[in-house]
């Protein structure tokens, strides 16, 4: 959501969104970056937004913003900053040292954008620097990296496949979390569903949005479905049974079942749970 747009920084409060990306970057105008940054700074005083998640995408740092609005994010109740044009594993320690200068909290993660040709062929590295930086996420820039790659946008988006599985392979690798790029065409409901299916069965974790319109579709094709759920709940149930200690594979449900299904069982449920807490 623009920083720029004060009726959309209201309007968030009352969204069914995971996380609120507010945005100092590609949707504010140059001429407007000072207002922005500053508005946004008085709407993060003012709190307001419950549970929701709340990161702010800043300017990248070799511009002349990014500093700044590392500067005004200090001490701010956010969660995450975002930051574009992520390139390089000491780009994300840069972008580490500026968070931590600007007196950024433990708790504030990094997110990365994944939108250059560069990036998608230093994504291993870029993953691995997890392991000594707050990074914590990727999010896809899928129309950026058209762009830089001059490949079509196609409905199937079969140009990117291969960025948006790198993608995901290297932050499982890692453990972070994958986040899909945006749908631009947002009176096409249909292709915008078949866009957050496709995301999905790539393991992405969610879907960046630009709509309020689009949250609903979203919210529904990445919740389990409660076929899901029930079989993981039986899944863990059944391994939780005293008469299956210590085995690897048992039956649940008919079907074999492995101590790695377990994990993939306590998540979804996990996931579940935190929905039905956000609804509720």
């Amino acid at each position: 959501m623009p920083a720029a747009n004060a009726k959309a920084l209201e309007k968030a409060k009352t969204l069914p969104a995971d996380v609120l990306l507010f945005d100092l970057e590609d949707s504010v105008a140059p001429e407007t970056k000072a207002e922005a940054r500053a508005q946004l700074s008085a709407v993060l005083d003012g709190g307001g937004y419950g549970k929701r998640e709340i990161v702010v995408r800043v300017n990248a740092l070799s511009t002349p913003w990014g500093a700044a609005d590392m500067g005004a994010l200090a001490g701010k109740a956010i969660d995450g900053v975002l930051v574009p044009k992520i390139e390089t594993a000491d780009d994300v320690r840069a972008a580490d040292a500026a968070l931590r200068a600007a007196g950024a909290g433990e708790g504030v993660a990094l997110w990365v954008m994944i939108e250059t040709p560069k990036a998608v062929l230093n994504i291993a590295s870029i993953a691995e620097a997890a392991a000594t930086t707050r990074l914590g996420a990727f999010v896809m820039g899928l129309n950026d990296l058209a762009k830089e790659t001059r490949a079509r946008a196609t409905p199937d988006r079969a140009p990117f496949h291969a960025a948006m599985a790198l993608a995901v392979t290297a932050a499982r690798a890692h453990g972070l979390t994958a986040i899909d790029g945006v749908y631009n065409d947002i009176q096409n409901l249909g292709g915008f569903e078949d866009e957050c299916r496709q995301g999905f069965a790539f393991g992405f974790d969610g879907k960046t949005l630009i709509h309020p319109s689009q949250l609903g579709p979203c919210n529904v094709i990445y919740a389990p479905s409660a076929e899901e759920v029930s079989q993981a709940r039986a899944v863990i149930t059944a391994f939780a049974d005293p008469a299956n200690a210590g085995k690897g594979v048992i039956k649940v449900d008919g079907r074999m079942t492995e101590l790695l299904h377990l994990e993939e069982a306590k998540r979804v449920v996990a996931v579940m749970d935190a929905i039905a807490e956000r609804e509720a």
